[in-house]
């Protein structure tokens, strides 16, 4: 297995930002990273075109599909996950309000949340058409890839 630092991300983060590419994805040893310059792009996130290259993933704990204090979700509320690991902020700047409330109906374009890692801020959208029922994450909480952020009941 290769031991991919945090500086070698950063670095791959940083070439990504400065070219003209719209979208990366890597798949090195069990670690995959896709970046994109379009909002709407983790809908698009596939790599299964890998597979038969990549070696076995390694085994890891999974985790529960909500956290126990957060119970039980109807099933027609639907999860908006993480895009990418980084710091989670619910509003674009200190002091100001949050992007979304819970109650609040949001269309697939509306903004939900801020990721940032390493200064690069990445836009989480709602991406469907419905109202915020919870947030699972405090402000400024450390998320990883595809953990649970929101929790939006489908509109009718």
């Amino acid at each position: 297995m290769n031991d991919i630092t945090p500086r070698d991300i950063e670095a791959l983060l940083e070439t990504f930002e400065s070219s003209n590419w719209s979208e990366m994805k890597l798949k090195i040893d069990g670690l995959e990273l896709f970046l994109s310059k379009s909002p709407d792009a983790r809908s698009s996130v596939d790599f299964s075109e890998y597979a038969d290259k990549a070696p076995a993933p390694v085994a890891a704990p999974a985790a529960p599909a909500l956290a126990p204090q957060h119970g039980a979700a109807p099933d027609h509320w639907i999860a908006v996950r993480a895009p990418n690991l980084g710091t989670f902020y619910r509003s674009p700047k200190p002091g100001a309000p949050p992007y979304v409330a819970l109650g609040q109906k949001v269309e697939p374009m509306t903004e939900l949340c801020l990721i940032e890692v390493m200064k690069l801020f990445t836009s989480v959208f709602a991406g469907l058409s419905g109202t915020v029922r919870r947030v699972l994450v405090e402000d400024g909480e450390l998320v990883e890839f595809n953990q649970l952020l929101f929790l939006i009941e489908l509109d009718s």
